[in-house]
């Protein structure tokens, strides 16, 4: 089983997940943008985070066979912050970078006006450098926030098939899927979607345009989440095939809009980044 994990936080994450989940099958991932846990203070925490998903991410990611890339992004929460807003002004020189295939996580949190102002801007961002986005709906009243979204996507430069709406589940299936966007889910204890669930939204649903992710963290959360989805749709009857397209093939497509992605790490990445080793204290 070939899994492409769509949205994972390995920042968050350790050696071990990484090796665990190459293990699992995990051969992809695409880290998006998050906040913290705690408040930035300025546009240059962004930067050196940025700096940090573009460089060193990637690299601890290929000492265990598994090709990086992000979506980088001012993420909802933090979008109602004075002090992180001036990052959408230098955020462009970033969204050049190869790396890069999508702008994301935007959206909402708390739907605010100034969560308005910037998914608006960044959508026009993604329009304007040719790459999709990934899109964040919001976990409270999710489908006014579903329909306030598409609201904002449908007045937008950037196609709706351009647009991953993620965190979606049984209240948001449908409209979602009828808007013609990328359907997203993330399987994430206790506050998000389960496997069970999962396979149930697929059976009702079907396998088209469907991404399955594992929105792994620092909360607690699981990055194997995606392979234990693609073995809950064998047991539940999927195919081989079936189970490949949510897991690989759709992911692929999605993020393949961007032109960048690039499915195989470095045959040989090396020791060292910046002169520095995943081997805290080793040779």
């Amino acid at each position: 089983m070939r899994i492409f994990d769509p949205h994972i936080h390995m920042t968050s994450r350790t050696t071990d997940d990484y090796q665990a989940m190459h293990r699992a099958g995990v051969r992809a991932v695409v880290e998006p943008s998050f906040w913290l846990g705690q408040p930035r203070t300025s546009p240059e925490s962004f930067h050196d985070y940025f700096d940090a998903l573009l460089g060193w991410e990637p690299f601890r990611a290929a000492q265990y066979g598994i090709a990086h890339h992000c979506a980088l992004a001012l993420n909802p929460k933090e979008a109602n912050d004075p002090r992180c807003v001036p990052v959408l002004d230098t955020l462009p020189r970033y969204l050049v970078k190869d790396s890069v295939v999508a702008v994301g996580e935007i959206g909402y949190d708390s739907m605010t006006p100034a969560e308005d102002t910037a998914l608006a801007a960044q959508l026009q961002l993604a329009a304007e450098h040719g790459l999709p986005a990934l899109v964040h709906t919001p976990h409270r009243d999710k489908l006014n926030g579903l329909r306030r979204t598409l609201d904002v996507v449908r007045e937008s430069a950037l196609p709706v098939d351009r647009v991953l709406l993620d965190h979606l589940n049984e209240t948001t299936v449908k409209e979602a899927a009828d808007s013609g966007a990328w359907l997203g889910f993330s399987v994430y204890p206790d506050t998000k979607m389960d496997e069970e669930r999962m396979v149930a939204v697929l059976k009702e649903h079907g396998t088209a345009r469907v991404l399955v992710n594992s929105a792994a963290d620092w909360g607690r959360s699981d990055p194997l989440k995606t392979r234990k989805v693609g073995d809950a749709m064998l047991a539940a009857g999927f195919g081989e095939d079936e189970v490949d397209r949510v897991l690989w093939r759709n992911p692929v497509a999605f993020y393949g809009l961007s032109g960048r992605l690039r499915l195989d790490p470095p045959d040989d990445p090396g020791l060292l980044h910046e002169g520095n080793s995943i081997l805290r204290g080793g040779e």
